[in-house]
Formats: structure tokens, sequence, C-alpha cells
């Protein structure tokens, strides 16, 4: 009969999770899946390879943009509510400046009243909103050539009021950008707007019109060759550039400092996340065992992909260089096999301590 058989109790129950969990930080990829029950299993195991790499590369170079986005082509700008006009009328400065050229050119300028109207002398009350600058122009100058022989009409805009871009999200100037006789193009509305480098997700710059929403990577979009410098922005557009607040990379296990760390852009790589999570200790970490864990926030509708890099293979740095991330990926850092096992050491002996310590005083108390 066993002398301390709570001490062997212990210690087969301690050997027994040692080989289900693997002490330390390791991935046990044979519980995760196996070959017998891969249709049912939670992920799908995938080896970081030149080929992986470059099928990736290939369908991020067919990004494109939606195409009502390119086929949109500004029109004239159209007076609208609130706009201040000025109207010259040449060789007649009673019509032009009533109150006196000493006074600023803006005390001149002729407000478009909340309903669209605009009130003009010799002219009357005009319904402008809807009108391009020429289409008033006409109407001016023909109501005025009823009193005046051959008038020279000019009309120009001093104030844009009514039509307005939303802009929000990850601005450092989100509110309201102006719509006036210039063609806009999304990268100028943009650029006026100025993104909050720390704050923007440019994976994810959206753009809403008429109800539609289009989703747009600016960052890859502006890097790459592309057709972005061709989307025109239109009046009641609303941009929106992601926040990375919600949107994080997670690094956890042989690293330097395993923390989440915000996703800026869709062309972060596994290198820079490890780098900025201070690498993997020196001391502790496999270089066989580098995944990232993708796909973990749907697996109740789609199994999880697992991609794992050998991180001794000569080309490691490389793949890793071009392996790009995604928002939610877990990169997990595995440890050394010396590592496991001196853990599972400093766990048992304090453990089998206490249980030999228990073993002890029953034996006393049995007067052994």
């Amino acid at each position: 009969m066993t002398r301390y058989p709570l001490l062997a109790l212990g210690a087969s129950a301690l050997l027994l999770q040692a080989c289900m969990f693997s002490p330390g930080m390791h991935m046990d990829t044979d519980r995760l899946i196996s070959q017998d029950s891969a249709e049912n299993s939670m992920v799908e195991m995938v080896q970081i390879t030149p080929k992986l790499i470059a099928q990736e590369q290939a369908v991020n170079r067919s990004m494109h943009i939606p195409e009502p986005l390119l086929q949109y082509e500004p029109e004239n700008y159209v007076i609208g509510p609130n706009d201040a006009l000025f109207i010259t009328v040449w060789d007649h400065p009673e019509l032009t400046v009533p109150g006196g050229q000493q006074q600023a050119e803006g005390a001149n300028a002729r407000v478009v009243r909340d309903d669209g109207t605009l009130f003009y002398p010799f002219v009357g009350s005009v319904k402008v909103a809807g009108m391009t600058l020429e289409e008033l122009r006409e109407v001016i100058t023909k109501r005025l050539s009823q009193y005046i022989e051959q008038p020279q009409v000019d009309v120009n805009v001093t104030e844009y009021n009514s039509q307005k871009i939303i802009v929000s999200g990850a601005f450092e100037n989100a509110g309201f950008l102006p719509v006036d006789s210039r063609q806009l193009t999304l990268l100028q509305a943009v650029g006026m707007a100025e993104i909050d480098e720390e704050r923007a997700d440019l994976s994810n710059l959206v753009l809403i019109r008429d109800g539609v929403t289009y989703s747009l990577d600016y960052d890859r979009l502006t890097s790459n060759n592309s057709n972005i410098g061709q989307i025109y922005m239109r009046a009641g557009d609303k941009l929106h550039m992601g926040l990375n607040d919600s949107r994080k990379i997670f690094v956890m296990g042989e690293v330097g400092d395993p923390r989440p760390i915000p996703y800026r852009t869709s062309r972060m790589t596994l290198t820079e996340v490890i780098g900025i999570a201070q690498g993997p200790s020196p001391t502790s970490a496999s270089g066989k065992e580098v995944y990232v864990i993708r796909g973990v926030e749907n697996l109740a509708t789609e199994k999880a992909t697992v991609f794992q890099l050998n991180a001794e293979s000569p080309s490691a740095l490389i793949l890793a260089n071009q392996f790009e991330m995604q928002p939610q990926d877990v990169v997990f850092v595995g440890a050394a096999g010396i590592t496991r096992w001196n853990r599972f050491v400093s766990q048992l002996f304090p453990s089998a301590s206490i249980i030999q310590a228990g073993a002890i005083t029953g034996d006393s108390l049995r007067g052994n």
C-alpha cells in the first residue's frame, strides 16, 4: 500500500492536468483541431507561407472603388437659403452698392431668405433657390432691361451657407464642410477635415450618399494606384472616419509587453505588431509557436482561422513583415519547451509540498 496516498493522488492529478493543458503559455493545437474531426472543429489551421502572402496581396490589390462614386460628376453650384449673394450691375452703383462705396462688400450682399426667395430693386421677389448663378444672372438681366438699356449683370456668392457635407469620427475638424462652387474631391474634403492620426482607423472610411453606405480602405486606396482622386463630394454627403478605440489587435503570450494595440490601418504587419509589444521574449518564447487567431468573434456562425508562423525559418522575418493584420486579430507567442517544463516543475513542487505536509500530519495523527 502506498505510504502517502494523498501525495500520490495529488501528483497524478497534476500530471493529468499537465498533459491536457501544457503548463505555461502554450497552445495545444492538437486539442483545437484533429484530422478526424476537421469538419466539426471550431478552427482551421493555416501555415503562413509565401504562397499565402501572395494570395492575400493579390486580393488587396484587386480592391476597387464602387462605380456609383466614380460615375458622379459635380454640377454647377445651386443657390440655396441663407447664401449671401453680391449682385453687380455695371455703371449703376446705386444698385450694386446702395449703401455707398465706403461700406464693405459684405454689407451690400443680399441674403437668400429661408423660403428661398430674394428681393432686388426693379426685379422684385424671385425664387432663387435651386437656380445656378448663371440662371439668376439671366433673370435679373431680363427684368432690369425694362428699366436699363442693355444692363450688364454679374452674380457671385460671398457666403456659402446652404449646402454642407457632414464629417464625423476621427477628424480634427469634425462638423460641417461648406459646399461651394469648386469641385470638391473626397481627398480635398479629408484634407480640410484633417485626420486625427492617433484615433483614426484609416482602413474604415465611410461615405454615405442618398442613404447608401460605401466603405473605403482609405489607407490602402491612397497608397496604391487607385481612382480615389476621382471621387467628388456632393451636398448632403456624410463622411465618417472610423475610430480605432473599438478595433484592436490583442497580443498575448511570451512577449515583452502583452496588451491590446489600437488598429490603425490595414497595412499593420505581424512584425510591426510584435515589435510594438516589445518583441518575443528572448529567454522564454518558442520560435515555432507564433500564431495569429482570426475570426473568434464569429464562432457561432463560422470557423476561426489560426495562422501559424515558424519564426525559426530563415524566411520568417520576410513573411511576418508581409503578413497584414486585421482588426480583432489575436497574436499569440507560445513558450519554449524548457520554459513549459520549468513552469510545470515550479507549479508541481509547491503543490506536492503542501500535499506531503498534509500526509505527514495525517501519519502523525495515526501515531505512525
